[in-house]
């Protein structure tokens, strides 16, 4: 089957695959297949399967997450993939492509940690949070969760998983005491950012966000709410108007400029560029660290 435009069209199986342009990974080469919705769950996946996978990122470096569309080959990959990795909710196309292609394993990460609801500004309007990745306590329980299921996969090679995984592991120890210890002095915990996908990390650390765009990157505030992210700004003392590397700095630069306040960046790590503040999970996360740390007075 192939997704088109959010229509599911027939497709050639078997050895006609190639020829229909619905190439997949080929199983012949002796890796694991992976195939995964998001450069998060790529990064777990790669670390822990090292060179015992091949590990496809259904969405292209640069690109926004949410918006993902599949292309004929991608859905082959997705059905012919050891093991899909995705969150449910979080793009369709891809929820759409496992339930009709049934690849062999498919992990919904939603099933290991449970989303909850957050808040999208400052009068208790909620919506549910599929950032569970930026927490790396709840990152931990996802990587438990793909090196069982790689090792169920194969067997024999769990103890190489293991001794990955510990890494990783400790690594995401690693992050969650920077963080509490970055994090633990402030001068304030409010910060105000683009896009609210950092309530996780928000709510692990004591801090409190202020979305001016709630859960869609793209979405435009209104001119009421771009009054009130002013009013909160002022009110709380914040210095910095935070925006992510996929979406445009315009909305961050203008209510910045409009207060005198400086801008920076705070990366959802959805995915990875060339303009990303390091070149993998731990190091972003890092760099998110150091900005918070800077905007809020924290030593």
């Amino acid at each position: 089957m192939i997704l088109m435009k959010g229509r599911l069209v027939s497709c050639l199986t078997g050895a006609a695959l190639t020829l229909a342009g619905c190439a997949g990974p080929s199983p012949s080469d002796g890796l694991i297949h992976v195939v995964v919705g998001l450069y998060p769950y790529a990064y777990l996946a790669q670390q822990i399967g090292g060179d015992l996978v091949s590990v496809e990122n259904l969405t292209r470096p640069g690109a926004e997450p949410h918006d993902l569309e599949l292309t004929a080959r991608q859905v082959a990959a997705v059905q012919l993939a050891d093991l899909v990795i995705f969150e449910s909710s979080l793009q369709p196309a891809v929820d759409s492509a496992v339930a009709q292609t049934r690849p062999a394993r498919a992990l919904d990460v939603t099933t290991v940690v449970p989303l909850e609801d957050h808040p999208i500004d400052d009068q208790g309007d909620e919506m549910s949070d599929p950032h569970i990745w930026l927490d790396p306590i709840r990152m931990s329980l996802v990587a438990t969760a793909i090196k069982d299921q790689l090792a169920a996969i194969a067997p024999n090679d769990a103890a190489a998983f293991d001794t990955n995984y510990a890494v990783v592991e400790a690594r995401l120890s690693q992050l969650d005491q920077a963080y509490r210890t970055g994090l633990a002095t402030c001068q304030r915990t409010s910060f105000i950012t683009t896009h609210a996908a950092f309530g996780y990390l928000a709510d692990r650390y004591g801090l409190t966000q202020i979305a001016i765009a709630g859960m869609s990157p793209d979405a435009e505030p209104s001119p009421l709410r771009i009054a009130d992210i002013q009013r909160l700004a002022a009110q709380e003392g914040i210095t910095t108007i935070f925006f992510e590397t996929l979406v445009s700095p315009a909305l961050a630069d203008a209510i910045a400029g409009d207060l005198r306040l400086t801008t920076d960046v705070l990366d959802p790590i959805e995915g990875i560029t060339d303009q990303s503040r390091g070149s993998d999970y731990s190091e972003i996360m890092m760099s998110n660290l150091t900005a918070l740390s800077q905007a809020n007075g924290c030593r």
